[in-house]
């Protein structure tokens, strides 16, 4: 995992990825919507924090202003009544993952952030999960629909795309201007959100409402 950020200086990647922003129809195949559970980041403190960072990169990051700022916790896959491709994610399965949570007793917490790093694709803010208490939710959700993942699972919330290349030597330096947000990541609801397949930097639409440490709300 290490070797996928700019943080680590030995075996880091050695320069940025541009992100070229389109429609992948190779990818979504004429499916309309794509599921994921996340932790939203409704505190003005880190909003305000992650505009200001977006601000001074905004040189080399992709604009952003439609999606909302989040912790991605789990990658369901690809919103359908029914399953049938393997990154698929039906109905059925959704219900499954909403019964595990009912019947689990899941705790508010508060996520330590650290200052900003990067991987080849994406600078983001990491989150420490020292406790392991997001483990347990893809531990929990992960055990009823296998999880649309390339790479290894990294907490963070994402900053931007990359928009041009940038040598490890100059993002490092730039990324070293900031220091670590002056508060947690408060985590007080799981939401399971969906977007447009066709437009993968578009606006969250929030699906189900999972709040922690209480009966779940109606939706």
């Amino acid at each position: 995992m290490a070797g996928m950020l700019f943080s680590n200086t030995e075996n880091g990647p050695v320069e940025t990825l541009v992100a070229e922003l389109r429609d992948y129809p190779e990818w979504h195949r004429g499916r309309k919507r794509y599921g994921v559970w996340v932790l939203p980041m409704v505190q003005p403190d880190l909003l305000d924090y992650v505009a200001k960072v977006r601000e001074a990169l905004a040189d080399i990051l992709h604009p952003s202003p439609l999606r909302q700022p989040h912790m991605t916790v789990f990658v369901s896959g690809f919103h359908q009544a029914r399953g049938r491709a393997d990154d698929d994610f039906s109905s059925a399965m959704l219900r499954r993952q909403r019964a595990l949570l009912r019947r689990s007793e899941l705790q508010c917490v508060a996520l330590p952030l650290a200052k900003p790093d990067s991987f080849a694709s994406a600078a983001f803010i990491p989150v420490n999960d020292g406790e392991g208490q997001v483990a347990r939710w893809r531990a929990l959700l992960g055990s009823v629909s296998r999880e649309i993942r390339q790479a290894p699972y990294v907490p963070h919330i994402t900053l931007g795309l990359y928009r041009r290349r940038v040598d490890a030597p100059t993002l490092r330096q730039r990324l070293a201007a900031f220091g670590a947000p002056l508060v947690a990541l408060a985590a007080t609801e799981l939401h399971y959100v969906t977007y447009a397949a066709r437009d993968p930097m578009g606006p969250l639409r929030v699906e189900r409402r999972w709040p922690l440490g209480e009966t779940a709300l109606p939706t």
